[in-house]
């Protein structure tokens, strides 16, 4: 009997679950269940002081039911949206659901409520923010609609920053409302409470940004980067690319090129800028000696080619420390012409060059150097003077910073941690060697060498009283289907502060000025000096 009765209920409950009656299917059609994914947010992007930089923020998101929606009352949006999303509300749609617009304020809820139209409905959804605006945009990068990482690092640290979406399970009830529910069985795996911490100083990064976009327009250059970085850890403090974009603001990333970020997707010949580079080669492989003297007419010719100085000035007898301080190029080539192709191939690589640095943001280039095979005829006096070899800002901040601290080629990094929701620690940046490039001996002459350019020499429009600014102009010709221009140049300048202990490591190079002013001493040197007044003014 008992079992009997067992096999009773049991067929009861088949029937009911999978036979139901007319009265039970009338209720049922008469609710309605849809599965509506949104996205759950964002972890924290903050600087090294906390300051916040990309936020997730509460929005909500306005969907239809076509079969209960009447496309008449359009019109009556009209003053919630833009005619565009009104006329997609005009439109006829098949099925149950239609998202009609994406993470609005929270206030178009209560105004959709006051205006009860049936077959329109929110769900609750997080929007990324950029509070600082433009700020860092091409290091922060931006994010699609739902919420996925597509440039910079919010693409670069995705699998930090993103949260899985959350399942929505939206009922009708028989009074014709919709009740939102979070499904229990859809748990998404919640990453917003995850700080992304980064090495860049936002009050360092406000200067740059602001100095250099004064530059590019008073110059009508076409591109423009600065960088600065702490040399003793390769920490990366401010990084700026000119023009830039709004990633709260989509209309501000056409045309495309605003997108590259150049300081480290874009390749450019760096001229007398790499000549301290080759130089501290030159005297860490015996090609040279610290007391020999170079005789440095106005130009010569070399193979099948000329190297001129500018102006065509001849410079007479010179000494090392001279031809840095006069940026000499005759000097340098002459330097270049007794350089073993495999040895110096070998150790620009050394220095960082022909290879990506590692910083952990995308869209990096490598640079370009001519393998040791192609070392012939005037290739290897172009490379001593910064011509026939291609690098990053990147590239030659982070060399330089080798010649600021001593010696050593650090990896440049931009996060400086990972914290979970409760503090604890999921990634740590730190200080990485990557080679030993220079003896002590020929870092602090090179320091030296430097400080002379900006006291004495080609750099003086970077030097600040008190600061002891030590560092090198660079002039380059932009090579178009393998010919120089003449009238197309990137002013660099590139040094360090104090000499002696130096802090800070800062780039400024200005792509294609316009103007009778074209030179990295008259171009890029002023704005470096705004920006290391402005930096030792706030303290920094």
């Amino acid at each position: 009997m008992i079992v009997f009765a067992f096999l009773v209920l049991a067929a009861r409950t088949v029937q009911v679950h999978l036979y139901p009656g007319d009265r039970v299917m009338a209720r049922a059609e008469s609710q309605y269940w849809q599965r509506v994914v949104a996205s759950e947010g964002r972890g924290r992007i903050a600087d090294r002081k906390g300051i916040p930089l990309a936020i997730s923020v509460p929005t909500v998101s306005v969907f239809l039911d076509p079969q209960q929606w009447d496309v008449g009352n359009a019109k009556q949006l009209g003053d919630l949206f833009p005619s565009s999303v009104v006329k997609k509300a005009g439109q006829e749609y098949e099925g149950r659901f239609r998202w009609l617009v994406r993470k609005q304020p929270p206030s178009v809820r209560r105004e959709l409520e006051k205006l009860n139209l049936p077959g329109i409905y929110t769900v609750k959804e997080k929007k990324r923010v950029y509070p600082q605006g433009s700020l860092l945009a091409h290091v922060l990068g931006f994010c699609d609609i739902d919420d996925i990482g597509l440039a910079g690092l919010e693409r670069f640290w995705n699998r930090f920053l993103y949260s899985d979406p959350s399942v929505h399970i939206v009922a009708q009830t028989g009074s014709a409302k919709h009740v939102d529910v979070l499904s229990s069985l859809a748990t998404p795996d919640c990453r917003g409470g995850n700080v992304v911490r980064v090495t860049i100083d936002a009050r360092i990064q406000h200067i740059l940004e602001r100095c250099l976009d004064e530059a590019a327009r008073n110059h009508d250059a076409q591109w423009a980067v600065a960088l600065c970085m702490n040399p003793e850890s390769g920490e990366v403090l401010g990084m700026v690319s000119w023009p830039t974009f709004d990633p709260n603001r989509r209309e501000t990333m056409h045309p495309q090129r605003v997108l590259r970020n150049n300081a480290v997707g874009r390749i450019y010949e760096p001229g007398s800028a790499l000549k301290p580079i080759v130089m501290g080669i030159a005297l860490e492989q015996d090609y040279v000696e610290e007391g020999e003297v170079f005789h440095c007419p106005g130009r010569i010719r070399i193979a099948d080619g000329w190297i001129s100085e500018i102006y065509n000035q001849s410079h007479g007898k010179s000494t090392l420390e001279e031809i840095i301080v006069q940026s000499s190029n005759v000097g340098m080539a002459k330097i270049g012409l007794r350089f073993q192709a495999q040895d110096v191939y070998d150790a620009l690589r050394l220095w960082g060059f022909d290879r990506e640095t590692g910083i952990g943001v995308p869209g990096e280039e490598k640079g370009m150097l001519y393998k040791p095979g192609r070392w012939v005829g005037v290739i290897p006096a172009n490379i001593a003077i910064g011509q026939g070899i291609a690098v990053t800002p990147l590239q030659l901040t982070t060399a330089i910073s080798a010649i600021a601290n001593g010696g050593h080629l650090l990896r440049p990094y931009l996060v400086d941690s990972v914290l979970d929701a409760e503090g604890e620690k999921l990634y740590v940046g730190r200080r990485t060697e990557r080679a030993r490039v220079l003896c002590a001996d020929t870092a602090q002459w090179l320091q030296g060498a430097m400080r002379q350019v900006v006291a004495l020499g080609t750099g003086q429009r970077a030097d600040v009283e008190g600061l002891e600014i030590a560092g090198k102009t660079g002039t380059s010709q932009v090579a178009l289907r393998g010919e120089y221009k003449e009238d197309r140049y990137v002013a660099t300048f590139v040094g360090f502060w104090p000499q002696h202990h130096p802090e800070y490591v800062m780039l400024v190079s200005i792509g294609e000025p316009e103007g009778e002013a074209y030179t990295g001493g008259r171009v890029a040197a002023p704005v470096f000096r705004k920006m290391a007044e402005l930096i030792s003014r706030a303290g920094l």
